[in-house]
């Protein structure tokens, strides 16, 4: 099977556990894209599908994981993707909606809202889809991951203690070994 894996905003396909699932998933015999998405510190849904789209990749029958900003990403990319082309599933993890921009915090997301996103369509573009949160993210709020699952008839796995699943909250997401089982299991 193939799989992509989409960072989210200010990282690159060398952080957090990108690599190690990467490798993880190479080991059992998949093929794997982590691109770097182009100016990743200002997300931009227009740029991300120019840039996905162009660089020859098959999407049709993929699992794409994505992360924060990234599984927002995925929700753009399968808008966009040509008539005929589905993926497996989409794993959402950190996810969030428009409601984050109310924290002027987030401003700089605000290009990856930019297009309304039609979630009928989207929801025609994979067969199923998967969304990973933690009850603790102090970043996207658990209840607009749960809205965006309710929306794409979803399925949510939700966990504890665990916060935006990155290394600078906690040294341990160097590795999801999570996500790997849940893959495994939902997917394989």
């Amino acid at each position: 099977m193939k799989f992509v894996i989409l960072h989210g905003t200010r990282a690159t396909s060398r952080d957090h556990w990108f690599p190690w699932l990467k490798a993880e998933l190479e080991a059992l015999g998949h093929e794997v894209w982590t691109p770097d998405l182009p100016d990743a510190d200002r997300p931009n849904i227009d740029k991300y599908n120019e840039y996905l789209l162009g660089q020859g990749w098959d999407f049709d029958n993929n699992v794409i994981i994505g992360h924060s900003s990234g599984s927002v990403a995925i929700l753009g990319l399968l808008q966009a993707l040509p008539e005929g082309t589905k993926i497996n599933t989409a794993i959402l993890v950190g996810s969030f909606t428009e409601r984050l921009l109310e924290n002027p915090r987030f401003e700089t997301l605000k290009e990856i809202f930019e297009k309304p996103f039609n979630f009928e369509q989207i929801k025609q573009k994979a067969r199923r889809f998967i969304f990973v949160h933690s009850r603790d993210d102090h970043i996207c709020p658990i209840e607009q991951a749960e809205d965006l699952c309710q929306k794409l008839n979803g399925e949510m796995i939700r966990f504890d203690g665990m916060g935006h699943f990155i290394i600078k909250h906690d040294p341990r997401f160097d590795k999801f070994p999570e996500l790997l089982e849940i893959t495994k299991t939902k997917v394989l």
